[in-house]
């Protein structure tokens, strides 16, 4: 299904269940062995009151060993049923729901860094997260049940209207209004409540991740108490609008109780007045009992899972809105492919790049050549435009005019290549370049995953971080903290040079690697990444001035003045706004 068919879905539901279908083939078995699991309930009720009933009767053993049999076989049948719907029905929601975050992260690829900003960072990962788990909800907690209470009503309905057709004919209307009015009722109750109870817990999200990473910053004006007041207020939000639901949930499934009962009450009146005339025998009449108390037994779960529609309606509306937005760049009809066999160099000619179409030009007039096999450096004060040039490069923000062309002995221009190739042959460390709390190795690994011991190894001696690696007990196996909170700055800043060398890109990209860091480390960092790249295709984005002499080249950005000559190397001028 297309894009466009998938926006034209009415639901967004619908477009959720949609990204689920692919694995249907794991999902089936799992629906039929609950449907089955709730059948063989019914059928072991209905098949033991028979039983007992006929017992009683005293008949031959020979005519009641086959119910025997039956009740054994129900019983063994329900408990494995039972098992293979948990078992089945996890492994392949699981599946599924790990596809479709899949799908969810590459949704964002092309959002960022310039789409993303639409999102705030709290409700970002409320979508990425709780959105992204009400698939399983819609699986295991609403289709599933319902599919197991349609079957379990159709075959009590059927088995009722057989032994007598008046009392299938109440059954029927009776099941019709617990399983069909009753949930549409909680569904119709609790629609606002879903959908602001998924805002509640957005607006929550985000309150926190500004409470953990702004502390300093609301402490330093005196906003912590204010930014913790809200944070407190949404929360009682989210404990009212729970309160709230649970109660119509509760109140939905003492209706469903009561209707429960009075089909048990109504069909046995009706057993018992055929019995009387004569037309119905005494088992029939248990089984009928039995049948109309058991035959709810399967409707009880549908008032919750119509008050998780709801939520899952909501998180599926919010993830259709990450889906809907357009991204920044819009890739080719039909992408070119890159010359990846040959090296690749870039040139930059007169480009203009504007972030709002009425907003000022972030870059005008700028031209850069980045031969293959050169390392030229960038350099320039915060705010000349150098990340902009950057995710030009990258393919996350359009130009407006000029020209971005690359390739080896025949360069296309940038906007004939799709973005992911771009991002493939253009890359490297960028500013929000993340260090992940996981082991040394995981995190150089996420740029090569099939690389080897010792291709890491390699990676981290040309990234001058070895030695280190090296020094600690557990060596690569070395779990890091939080954003690398274990190593120090300039420790941190070559594991990410060492991440960024292990992907082995046909231009890397190095944009402001010594952030953060002090004089003489950044000048330490910067030799050892001019020495790294020696020979290799190489854009260096940095405002430090010292410890760049080894570069081939040096450019400087500077706002539209003349840039000055640094010592060693030639510097051409890059006018800017």
């Amino acid at each position: 299904m297309t894009a466009a068919a998938d926006r034209a879905l009415p639901r967004p539901a619908l477009r959720l269940l949609r990204h689920l279908l692919p694995h249907w083939r794991r999902l089936l078995p799992a629906a039929i062995a609950a449907a089955g699991s709730e059948l063989a309930g019914a059928a072991l009720m209905a098949t033991a009151a028979w039983l007992i009933t006929r017992a009683a009767e005293q008949p031959p053993l020979a005519s009641v060993s086959v119910a025997i049999v039956a009740v054994r076989a129900l019983a063994l049948g329900r408990g494995t049923l039972r098992y293979a719907d948990r078992l089945l029905g996890h492994d392949g929601v699981l599946r599924a729901v790990a596809g479709f975050r899949t799908r969810v992260y590459e949704a964002l690829v092309p959002l960022a860094p310039a789409g993303t900003p639409a999102f705030r960072s709290g409700d970002l990962l409320t979508r990425l997260v709780d959105d992204v788990d009400a698939a399983q909800n819609l699986l295991l907690r609403i289709l599933t049940p319902a599919a197991a209470a349609c079957a379990v009503a159709a075959a009590a309905t059927a088995t009722a209207a057989v032994l007598l057709p008046q009392a299938g004919l109440l059954l029927a209307l009776l099941l019709a209004v617990a399983g069909l009015l009753v949930p549409a009722l909680v569904l119709a109750l609790s629609r606002h409540a879903g959908h602001a109870e998924r805002a509640a817990r957005a607006e929550l999200a985000t309150l926190t991740v500004d409470l953990t990473q702004g502390a300093a910053d609301l402490a330093a004006y005196g906003a912590r108490g204010r930014a913790a007041e809200r944070a407190g207020r949404a929360s009682a939000r989210i404990a009212a609008l729970e309160r709230h639901s649970a109660l119509t949930t509760q109140l939905a499934t003492a209706v469903v109780l009561l209707l429960q009962g009075a089909a048990a009450v109504g069909v046995t009146w009706l057993a018992l007045r055929a019995h009387s005339a004569g037309t119905l025998p005494a088992v029939r009449l248990t089984v009928l009992a039995v049948l109309a108390l058991v035959a709810f037994e399967a409707l009880a779960p549908l008032p919750a899972a119509a008050r998780r529609l709801t939520e899952v309606q909501a998180s599926a509306r919010r993830l259709a809105d990450l889906f809907d937005t357009p991204p920044p760049v819009t890739d080719p009809a039909a992408p070119a492919p890159l010359p990846l066999d040959e090296p690749l160099g870039v040139t930059v000619t007169d480009l203009r790049v504007r972030h709002r179409p009425d907003g000022p030009p972030a870059l005008d007039g700028v031209s850069l050549r980045l031969p293959p096999g050169r390392r030229v450096v960038l350099v320039g004060a915060s705010g000349s435009g150098k990340s902009t040039l950057i995710a030009a490069l990258m393919r996350f923000v359009p130009y407006e005019s000029g020209s971005i062309r690359m390739g080896g002995r025949e360069t296309r221009e940038l906007r004939d290549f799709a973005g992911a190739d771009v991002r493939r042959a253009i890359t490297g460390v960028t500013q929000d370049a993340h260090v992940f709390h996981t082991t040394i190795r995981a995190n150089l690994l996420l740029a090569r995953p099939d690389a080897t011991d010792a291709d890491l190894r390699e990676a981290a001696g040309r990234a001058r971080i070895l030695d280190w690696i090296g020094s600690l007990p557990d060596g690569l196996d070395t779990v890091l903290g939080a954003d690398g909170a274990a190593m120090s700055g300039g420790q941190r800043q070559r594991l990410l040079l060492a991440r960024a060398l292990l992907a082995d890109p046909p231009v890397l990209v190095l944009d402001e690697p010594t952030e953060g860091l002090d004089p003489e480390t950044a000048a330490a960092v910067l030799a050892d990444i001019l020495d790294a790249t020696r020979g290799r295709t190489t854009l260096l984005v940095t405002h430090e001035r010292s410890g760049i002499s080894a570069a081939d080249e040096i450019v400087t950005l500077d706002a539209g003045a003349r840039s000055l000559p640094l010592s060693g190397t030639r510097t051409a001028a890059l006018p800017a706004p």
